[in-house]
């Protein structure tokens, strides 16, 4: 079929990667920062133009057939009547936005009636959170605001050189807060409801879909959010969980129903496949980790972990409950962390260590069981971010998961995505694929952890950790 591109968007960067169409080998590749500094609430999406445009330089994009685009999900970019920016996007984890957070959850009812509305509860960071505090603080520009676009959809839409058609997929939509993906469709009542007046919102097209076509002929696909194409270039199917080590924690999970959780710990996204991706977050992961370090005076990570492997299962007893920041799953946003299990013998800075791995895995556990409790089956988990490369970790993780863990070498997976999805809709418009069923790419390379005997020695120190959870927190997960 040719080469074809994905290009990722990051809130710092701008990565390309260029690839065979078949196969999906990686053959170039492009990388530009932002032209920012810091990592502000605020950010012109020139910039994003900017180091794209940095990126592909070098006559990169010579004999590219089509191009994805995957970039940074919650960015939502104000747009007037004209097509012109009403003000810089918004961006990321907007801590401003956190009352509004509350007060969207109010007005409609409270979190239970988000939750049947579009799978998910407001949160700062989101589309619609946004819209509600713009609302509220900058009535004047909410008061112009015509066209909401995301940060991948306003980047499809210059590439393709602003045409009157503006589009979206299902995964970006799915993240806004103002689309449901049980229903498929848009609560435009809930934008009324945010932004105080209805705005135009972008076409939803299909996950083989192509957005349009630029003038030199270069075929644009429809684009994602960074978590979808990630998962599109990990190539996770059913019966795969992905669990993201960061300072907080995600797990997610390929489901082929949308999730609707009164509770709110699950977030119900659409994948870019035309399939679902129940998503639930934990606030402490690796900052976890940090903290024990801290504690027991250690200057990184791989000191940490060359400790805790001198300890063994189940830490002597000890038992780290990893709420330092609260916790949003199970939904206890006031607690702090507890240590329990404090014995002569266990106080040793090993163990100690060891309970930190322990409770930050089992913690993520909790929350890959809040998936399993839905019916989400859970064969293989995928392990993300630098703490997975991590001695301890690897050696835990699949016991305490009680399922085959594998560990990705670190590559641009969602620009990987995003090239995978622009062969897809390019081997749709020559006849050459099913438009429901994308294109066979390899996986990625990759250790593979099985939980072999460890598993009953694993399964154990989960269930201490469960103990300790339900005597210090009784009904937490209910």
């Amino acid at each position: 079929m040719g080469i074809v591109a994905g290009l990722d968007s990051s809130p710092e960067f701008t990565r390309i990667v260029v690839c065979d169409a078949d196969t999906g080998a990686v053959l170039k590749q492009g990388y530009a920062p932002h032209p920012i500094e810091g990592r502000p609430s605020d950010v012109d999406p020139q910039a994003w133009l900017l180091s794209l445009g940095e990126a592909a330089g070098g006559g990169l994009l010579e004999g590219v057939q089509a191009i994805g685009v995957s970039s940074q999900q919650n960015a939502v970019v104000p747009l007037d009547a004209q097509g012109n920016t009403v003000r810089p996007a918004m961006v990321g984890g907007d801590k401003r936005a956190q009352v509004a957070a509350a007060d969207l959850v109010d007005a409609l009812g409270g979190r239970e009636a988000w939750a049947q509305a579009v799978g998910c509860v407001p949160q700062a960071a989101q589309p619609v959170t946004k819209l509600r505090w713009l609302n509220k603080t900058e009535p004047d520009a909410a008061l112009r605001t015509a066209v909401l676009l995301q940060a991948h959809d306003w980047l499809v839409w210059q590439l393709l050189g602003r045409p009157v058609r503006r589009t979206t997929d299902r995964g970006g939509a799915s993240g806004t807060g103002y689309w449901s993906a049980a229903i498929g469709a848009y609560r435009a009542d809930l934008v009324e409801l945010a932004l105080g007046h209805q705005a135009m919102l972008p076409e939803v097209i299909g996950p083989a879909e192509a957005a349009g076509t630029t003038p030199e002929g270069l075929l644009i696909s429809a684009g994602t959010g960074e978590t979808m194409a990630a998962a599109f270039g990990l190539g996770i199917g059913l019966g795969d969980a992905v669990v993201s080590l960061g300072a907080s924690g995600s797990v997610m999970a390929v489901h082929p129903e949308a999730l609707v959780d009164n509770t709110g710990m699950i977030t119900s996204l659409a994948d870019a496949t035309g399939m679902h991706l129940p998503v639930v977050t934990t606030l402490n992961a690796v900052r976890t980790l940090r903290g024990a370090a801290e504690m027991l005076g250690l200057g990184d990570l791989e000191s940490l972990s060359d400790l805790a492997v001198k300890s063994t299962p189940g830490a002597h007893g000890l038992v780290l409950l990893p709420y330092l920041e609260g916790e949003r799953t199970p939904n206890l946003p006031h607690t702090a962390g507890t240590l329990t299990g404090l014995r002569r013998e266990s106080m040793k800075p090993e163990h100690l260590a060891r309970a930190a791995f322990e409770g930050m895995l089992c913690g993520l556990a909790d929350a890959l069981d809040v998936l399993r409790g839905r019916g989400v089956e859970v064969r293989r988990v995928f392990l993300l971010g630098a703490a997975a490369e991590l001695s301890a970790v690897q050696a835990a993780a699949p016991a305490l998961f009680g399922a085959q863990v594998v560990v990705p070498q670190p590559a641009d997976y969602a620009a990987i995505g995003a090239a995978r999805q622009a062969a897809w809709a390019l081997g749709v418009s020559q006849g050459t694929l099913d438009p429901r069923t994308p294109p066979m790419w390899q996986g990625p390379a990759a250790q593979v952890l099985e939980p072999g005997e460890e598993l009953a020695v694993g399964q154990a120190v989960r269930q201490q950790f469960v103990s300790v959870r339900e005597q210090t927190y009784p009904g937490a997960f209910r």
